[in-house]
């Protein structure tokens, strides 16, 4: 009986446990296998190299990530370090930033779709080259697809338009160079929809206005041109940036629920409609590097959420009213670069701790030496006014036109029906006419593109930088267990903005922690307001900020002379160490210097261009550029210039 009853609990074990455990399907170990042969064995996948178990069972790194529903392969994330691009791609292998010549991407998508049970595909900064396939449509089920970061070129293919289930759609940072499609409302669960940094042509498709799920559009960085169509449609609609593109017409009626806006760098022109004050969601508005005209509405700078203004770099002219209010939460407002006159009102005024102001290239009546004499904008706010009245006479002039050849015409008509009437054709029979309804498309849509980040990530966005640790408080008690309180053997070092200490947190993980002091004392909530904008630079060749702490908490209202900045820890030092010829095991050859210097390049240029307001000053020397266990190069102390404004004449102090 005893036996019996083991044979009976094996069965059962079997049953249960065994028969209930989902191993991948061997046609999907293979397609992973040949997938990463085609993409010429990534540094990324280095840890299927003598991987024998279930695929689904791998655990995910943070450029890796496999999940499996019941045993099919559900969501496939690698992200690779073939981050540069060239400027002349002219659709063929790059040594040493694309995959070889013998990449076939017609093939490597076949392979992919072997793969028909993914729900998530993101494959970014692989080098992958070449006209994305028209097959790409049997991946059937997919919801998110993120192909940013690569060498495709040409058009999105028409099939792309019935994957219905896609709620993300992201192909930044490539070389597609035809026009925006227009079947893009064949997507119905579309999301979010990003196409920045490519060569899109042609006009904004007026399929976009009439996706009514999206909640992020991003189509900056392209070359769109014309008129941008009424979006208010998009009720959902979040974040729209149409950044650097050729967008020419007045500015669109605006979805209500937006909160990013980034318009800058078109030619749209017209007045700023007053109808931008209204939208009681907004935080961050750019309008800057365009051909506004007219004052600005009052009520964009009291807007109840309104963070971040932009309307620098335009012809506005007139004077701001003495009684302008500013929101409470507006922490940054430009209005430089324009022609506008009078007295700064007061709540816009520099000495104000609450927010930056840049108010230069004006003709205020206050800081002469950054501003023009009055008769310069004067003459410009006059010749708009003429130029206004110009086009309004114009208009009628036109209008009076088409009222007489109207009434002309139909004189004329009246005159023939009576003839008609009085002496019809023999044969012919009189029939009511019966008038012609002329239907004109009012589809004139046109325009640019969209990201961003008020959330100012967009989902499209973290996908971009999947892995990114998540930014958190930390408590002073917890870095001085970190630290050892801030044990001598610690140090790392003393740089240009304090001290830097190595931590071990709770979890085993080890941190960097930068101590600062200001001689200048902030309130905290200007400081938190500052550190939220850093905490929101993210990019493979930065260094990641984990988090902050201000050193005495306190109330919002109350003080702060010193703080904390947690980053993750980079283990293989900084730059400066890799050069010298003293420690020849750790002296980086040529072309791996030149990796390193190519990656700080793409940094700098995300920081000076990729981010709202971009940042400068960002300590630039070796000792700040520090190489993670892969040899990864990323800069640190970045950012400093949004905490510590130079124009403020902040000092650093090193009291630690």
């Amino acid at each position: 009986m005893g036996l019996l009853n083991l044979v009976f609990l094996a069965f059962l074990f079997w049953v249960f446990f065994i028969s209930h455990t989902h191993q991948l399907q061997s046609s999907h170990t293979q397609a992973l296998l040949q997938l990463r042969k085609h993409l010429e064995y990534p540094l990324a996948l280095e840890i299927w190299e003598n991987y024998n178990g279930d695929f689904c069972n791998l655990a995910s790194t943070p450029h890796m990530t496999i999940t499996c529903q019941d045993n099919s392969v559900s969501e496939l994330k690698i992200m690779g370090d073939k981050h540069v691009k060239v400027s002349d791609f002219n659709g063929f292998a790059v040594p040493n930033e694309t995959l070889s010549d013998g990449f076939s991407i017609d093939s490597f998508v076949t392979t992919l779709s072997r793969l028909s049970g993914l729900r998530v595909l993101s494959l970014v900064s692989l080098g992958i080259w070449g006209p994305l396939p028209d097959k790409i449509h049997r991946l059937a089920l997919l919801e998110v697809l993120d192909l940013s970061s690569n060498f495709m070129f040409g058009s999105i293919p028409p099939k792309v338009s019935t994957l219905v289930k896609l709620q993300t759609l992201t192909l930044d940072a490539n070389f597609f160079n035809d026009s925006v499609p227009d079947w893009m409302d064949s997507l119905s669960n579309l999301s979010s929809l990003s196409l920045k940094n490519n060569r899109f042509k042609g006009q904004f498709p007026p399929s976009i206005s009439r996706i009514a799920t999206l909640t992020d559009v991003a189509l900056s960085h392209n070359e769109l041109s014309g008129k941008l169509p009424d979006l208010s449609t998009l009720t959902k609609l979040h974040v729209l940036d149409l950044r650097d593109n050729h967008l020419d017409s007045e500015l669109p009626i605006i979805p209500k629920g937006l909160v990013t806006a980034l318009l800058s760098e078109n030619s749209f022109s017209g007045e700023i409609p007053a109808q931008l004050g209204e939208l009681a969601q907004l935080q961050h508005l750019d309008l800057s590097f365009n051909s506004l005209t007219g004052t600005p509405p009052s009520a964009l700078f009291s807007m109840a959420n309104i963070s971040y203004l932009n309307l620098a770099s335009n012809m506005l002219s007139g004077s701001l009213p003495d009684s302008l209010s500013c929101g409470d939460e507006l922490g940054f407002v430009d209005i430089s670069s324009n022609k506008l006159m009078g007295v700064l009102p007061s709540c816009l005024s520099i000495a104000s701790d609450r927010r930056v102001v840049k108010f230069g290239g004006n003709c205020f009546s206050m800081d002469a030496q950054h501003q023009h004499q009055e008769s310069y904008c004067k003459a410009a706010h006059i010749k708009g006014k003429q130029s206004k009245g110009k086009e309004i006479g114009v208009l009628l002039g036109a209008i009076a036109g088409a009222v007489i050849i109207v009434a002309f015409l139909a004189f004329v008509l009246f005159i023939l029906c009576r003839r008609c009437r009085k002496y019809p054709s023999r044969g012919s029979f009189e029939q009511p006419a019966m008038p012609k309804l002329a239907q004109e498309n009012s589809s004139t849509g046109i325009s640019p593109e969209v990201l961003a980040n008020a959330r100012f990530i967009s989902q499209a966005a973290k996908l971009g930088t999947q892995g990114s640790p998540t930014y958190r408080l930390f408590s002073l008690e917890e870095l001085k267990e970190a630290t050892n309180n801030f044990d001598p053997m610690t140090f790392l070092g003393e740089g240009s903005i304090g001290k830097l200490y190595k931590g071990k947190l709770e979890n085993g993980a080890y941190v960097g922690i930068r101590t600062i002091a200001l001689c200048r004392k902030y309130s905290i909530r200007n400081l938190k307001l500052r550190l939220d904008l850093l905490s929101k630079l993210r990019h493979p060749h930065l260094v990641s900020l984990l988090g902050h702490c201000i050193d005495g908490g306190g109330q919002d209202d109350s003080n702060v002379d010193r703080f904390f900045l947690i980053y993750e820890y980079m283990p293989n030092g900084n730059y400066h160490t890799h050069l010298s010829e003293n420690c020849l095991d750790k002296v980086l050859k040529w072309p791996d210097r030149l990796a390193v210097l190519i990656g700080v390049a793409k940094a700098v240029h995300f920081l000076h261009t990729g981010v709202i307001p971009g940042s400068f000053n960002n300590q630039l020397k070796t000792n700040n550029i520090l190489l993670d266990e892969h040899r990864i190069a990323k800069l640190s102390d970045y950012g400093m210039s949004i905490i510590m404004e130079e124009n403020e004449k902040v000092e650093v102090c090193f009291l630690v």
